[in-house]
């Protein structure tokens, strides 16, 4: 196994990371990149003109996005790859402001499935979308991106707490508010527009509604004496966007190809831009009517003729919790790839599915591992399954091994990023997916 990494793709990885603390910032990133390499954005409302050999994407909800090459030819079948724009984190509440012991802070909502403990004591920036209305009525939705240390969850002393590094439940109504300003009279509404003016230059504009969050404005980093690790916020599932926006970047474009990232995985998919939406199926049906065969039966055929590979991160084996893992299922970081197996239908895979994969690793030259949680814990789950049920294409399961998935700063190997940038590549020029 070679000790090097790419450095450079490491780099735009990082880049991505640092200017995608929201869903909605890093489906512009997105868009931008994809942009830049000659896809053509589509509106939803609009009337879509495909064109065979030619590639497009599409956005909805700002916060989910589709991109995809068409054949010189008909479309007979997609290779797609999935994964989401969301990480879990702090979002604001609507009426956020409140006071206590002389300080302004604001109460949050925990979105997903938080690792709360690492929150504290962090230099945490505020960034999402709002919504303004201009002196003439109309609205107008923004991204706003506070990136430099505005608040922070101190931490309660040992000295007024000794039991604690026993065990402390965190309660995050009444603990994780970030503290904000020195004040007993500050409000929200006049820092977002002072924020507003400095980024957008906008004046007399009224907020109307915002979706915000803290982050953590520390950058990513690659840690390590060979620099084998990196570190950053939201690796979960950001870093699988990035390798699969990679591969649909490097790849031939002499195939049908697609690439889906979903908003709202991690509170379940169920919304219109999720997994569990139509976003997915609303496209398909398009392709099929306009570059496919334009009946109901050739957008099964399509369908079933293609592959999905859903991309979300796995736990990797930690040298401190060996524990927590099967003794032979448990992935090494820059061990390669990860197929990810449930037997309760968890993770989508299944052994025809995992037997194109391991296929494609071997014409990539790179390893594969696998992944099955212990038979005496729970598993988690991705977009792989809700994908498979609510479209019906054959589907896999995979990702790369981190640690601290759901922390406010997650750990992979930077040897990995190539690894499946370089399968996944492999995967979307066959010409075969049999």
């Amino acid at each position: 196994m070679s000790e090097a990494f790419n450095a450079d793709r490491v780099t735009r990885l990082c880049d991505f990371l640092h200017q995608s603390p929201t869903p909605w910032h890093a489906t512009r990133c997105m868009a931008e990149r994809l942009e830049q390499a000659g896809f053509v954005r589509l509106e939803e409302t609009a009337n879509w003109q495909l064109e065979p050999g030619k590639r497009y994407y599409v956005t909805r909800n700002d916060s989910s996005v589709i991109a995809f090459q068409l054949p010189a030819e008909k479309l007979t079948s997609l290779r797609m790859l999935g994964a989401h724009t969301d990480s879990p984190g702090l979002r604001l509440k609507p009426n956020a402001t409140h006071y206590a012991a002389g300080w302004m802070q604001l109460g949050v909502q925990v979105y997903g499935g938080v690792l709360l403990a690492p929150w504290f004591d962090r230099d945490l920036g505020l960034a999402g979308r709002v919504h303004v209305r201009h002196a003439d009525g109309h609205l107008e939705s923004v991204l706003l991106n506070v990136d430099r240390p505005i608040a922070m969850v101190p931490s309660l002393a040992i000295h007024l707490d000794r039991d604690v590094n026993a065990g402390r439940v965190i309660n995050p109504q009444t603990q994780m508010s970030p503290v904000v300003m020195q004040s007993d009279s500050a409000q929200l509404s006049d820092l977002l527009a002072d924020w507003l003016e400095e980024q957008h230059g906008l004046r007399a504009v009224e907020v109307v509604d915002f979706e915000l969050g803290f982050y953590d404005v520390q950058p990513p980093s690659l840690v390590g004496l060979r620099q084998e690790l990196v570190a950053s916020a939201r690796l979960d599932n950001l870093l699988s966007c990035f390798v699969g926006l990679e591969a649909m970047l490097a790849c031939d474009a002499s195939q049908g190809a697609l690439l889906v990232a979903n908003d709202h995985e991690e509170v379940g998919s169920a919304s219109a831009c999720g997994a569990q939406g139509p976003f997915l199926g609303d496209v398909l049906k398009r392709l099929n009517a306009q570059v496919g065969g334009a009946t109901e039966e050739s957008l099964i055929q399509l369908i079933q003729s293609s592959l999905m590979i859903s991309c979300d991160n796995a736990h990797a084996l930690h040298p401190n919790f060996q524990d927590k893992h099967d003794e032979r299922h448990g992935p090494a970081i820059n061990g390669g790839p990860v197929i990810k197996v449930n037997a309760n239908q968890r993770y989508a895979t299944n052994s025809v599915t995992g037997a194109l994969f391991r296929d494609v690793c071997r014409e990539a030259d790179v390893p594969v591992q696998s992944f099955v949680t212990r038979s005496d814990m729970g598993c988690g789950s991705t977009i792989g399954p809700i994908t498979a049920t609510e479209v019906g294409v054959p589907t896999i399961d995979v990702g790369l091994p981190q640690w601290a998935m759901h922390s406010v700063r997650e750990t992979a190997g930077t040897r990995d990023v190539d690894y499946l940038t370089q399968a996944l590549t492999v995967f979307l020029n066959r010409s075969d997916l049999c």
